[in-house]
């Protein structure tokens, strides 16, 4: 499975942006899938999570701004990201998995996101 992440930019404090992930393979609907983030000098830390079914999980700092969803007939999962902190700086990363959650099988190569204060 190959992913190519899109999407990220500099966008100022409070507003939002929409990270996609396509996939290849035509196996993509039952993979798990995710979104983690690494901002410079810090480790790479989970965003959000969605299972093939559509069940979706965040991490406590994004809830109630960031929403994770996936389009299984366009092989996309999406992070919707609203009222953006300049602490969600970071280089956005999708995952896939066969079996895990949260997913780690399979990586995209990053988007960067900025977020001026």
């Amino acid at each position: 499975v190959q992913l190519q992440a899109s999407g990220g930019g500099l966008v100022q404090a409070g507003t939002s942006l929409t990270l996609s992930c396509t996939g290849s393979g035509r196996t993509f609907s039952t993979y798990a899938l995710g979104w983690f983030r690494q901002a410079p000098g810090k480790e790479r830390e989970f965003v959000s999570t969605i299972w093939s079914g559509g069940v979706a999980i965040c991490a406590d700092s994004v809830k109630g701004r960031f929403a994770i969803s996936r389009d299984n007939a366009k092989n996309t999962v999406y992070l919707q990201m609203n009222s953006l902190k300049p602490e969600d700086t970071a280089v956005y990363y999708c995952a896939a998995d066969r079996s895990r959650v949260p997913p780690s099988e399979y990586w995209g190569q990053g988007t960067q996101v900025t977020v001026s204060s």
